[in-house]
């Protein structure tokens, strides 16, 4: 659906508060407790290549930039 069907849905539905509510209900995002959403980089707020070894809560990205900062060494 485009950003359009969504504003005329709601249009309609507001002089419906009921079925408003119901729509709102099925329709919202699901609270997660677990999952790839939940595990950002405290860097730079990326989701994917997420390291979390040693408490480090990184992206990969971020983790090439700092880890000879942190004490990390390249062996190959």
């Amino acid at each position: 659906m485009t950003t359009s069907d969504w504003r005329k849905a709601f249009k309609q539905l507001k002089l419906k508060p009921v079925k408003l509510k119901k729509y709102k209900k099925h329709n919202a995002p699901r609270k997660r407790s677990t999952g790839v959403q939940l595990q950002r980089c405290e860097r730079c707020g990326r989701y994917g290549g997420h390291i979390k070894k040693y408490g480090l809560s990184l992206c990969r990205c971020c983790f090439r930039e700092i880890a000879p900062m942190i004490g990390f060494k390249k062996y190959s």
